[in-house]
């Protein structure tokens, strides 16, 4: 609970005990004249003035994040007032803490920012020298170019975070696209089967008004399969909650061949082995779903048949219906089921195939068990 009430409290908060720390270090007499020392100048006593000195580097640091401008000015005056009055405190140690975090957090003026920061060294090399230092001109630059490798770090490790900040929005885009995708092949897949099956179904319902027991069942399955439909359609939404954890919702492909022949498509059946749950069994499940919808749009009343083999390492699915396409197919359909069945067994590195032969149509597909189920 602690480190999560600190990670929530304000940025000014979480940099006030390293500003309060260097401040109160900088005043204890053992570390006097133990900080930052450029000029050789000698070591002036502790005062009520060195206090506002160290105060005046130490305390701006509680900004640093949130105005990096404001704190690295305060932060270079109080540092060069150290260096010129000669106390030469631990609180030095801030000039390079406010330089890495302006190189960091200054979103803009940057350039503008290091130019001034550069011209405003040289009047306090210029300072430092007048009052006797024998640093020189090498010990200065060598000092300048110190500072500058803080800001170039803190430049660093920006650069570094847009990049990852970049990275993660292209993942979750990725993420993003993927799961829209998904989501967009279980809606043709609900949607396409129940659908055409009901089409199918009202189209046949038309001419049976001379047997009212026979229109009276066509209506009943139009029902019932727009029932499914509502189920199905809330179950895939309910795949849109962000707490909802587990596979599509499925029928048994032995429910689902006995809707089709309600649909008055004539299908054969045969099944071995028994299915266990994974995203195998669902994959196969939608490769029987397309194939039969095909069917039911391009050839209905033909003969279809399907072969289901559930295997210990693999499932394998034949799907074939015999006929050409019929010119008065039912609704829709672009290629998009079966582009998105070889995009789905694909994934689970199975391999599928859809052609079309002398005396019909065949849909095989082979999925792995293991691959992710």
């Amino acid at each position: 609970m602690i480190r999560q009430l600190w990670r929530r409290s304000d940025v000014t908060v979480r940099d006030a005990p390293i500003a309060v720390a260097l401040a109160l270090a900088s005043l204890i007499p053992a570390l006097h004249n133990r900080g930052t020392q450029l000029g050789d100048l000698p070591s002036r006593p502790l005062d009520a003035l060195a206090a506002a000195v160290i105060a005046l580097e130490c305390l701006p640091l509680i900004v640093r994040r949130r105005w990096p401008i404001v704190c690295l000015a305060l932060v270079s005056a109080g540092f060069a007032a150290d260096q010129l009055l000669g106390y030469h405190a631990v609180a030095g140690t801030a000039l390079p803490i406010a330089l890495l975090s302006t190189g960091l957090h200054l979103d803009h003026y940057r350039r503008t920012t290091a130019v001034l920061g550069s011209a405003a060294y040289v009047p306090l090399a210029i300072g430092l020298d007048r009052q006797g230092s024998g640093e020189g001109v090498a010990g200065f630059v060598t000092f300048y170019l110190a500072l500058a490798a803080a800001w170039a770090i803190g430049a660093w490790l920006r650069v570094s975070r847009v990049a990852e900040e970049e990275r993660r929005r292209h993942v979750a885009e990725a993420t993003r696209l993927a799961e829209r995708t998904r989501i967009a092949r279980e809606l043709h897949d609900v949607v396409t089967h129940h659908v055409t099956a009901m089409v199918v179904q009202a189209e046949a319902a038309r001419y049976l008004t001379a047997a009212p027991e026979r229109l009276d069942q066509a209506l009943t399955a139009i029902t019932d399969t727009g029932r499914r439909s509502i189920a199905d359609l809330r179950h895939l939404l309910d795949l849109l909650n962000p707490d909802h954890d587990g596979d599509p919702h499925t029928q048994s492909v032995g429910e689902l061949v006995e809707q089709t022949r309600r649909a008055g498509q004539p299908v054969e059946f045969t099944q071995e082995g028994a299915p266990t749950a994974g995203s195998a069994k669902v994959v196969a499940y939608r490769v029987v779903q397309e194939a039969l919808t095909n069917a039911l749009k391009h050839a209905h009343g033909s003969r279809t048949r399907v072969h289901v083999r559930y295997g210990g390492s693999e499932i394998v699915v034949e799907v074939g219906t015999d006929g050409a396409a019929s010119s008065s197919a039912s609704p829709g359909g672009g290629g998009r089921g079966l582009a998105g069945l070889r995009d789905r067994v694909g994934a689970l590195g199975g391999e599928f195939s859809a052609r079309r032969l002398d005396d019909g149509f065949v849909v095989r597909a082979r999925i792995p068990v293991e691959a992710r189920s």
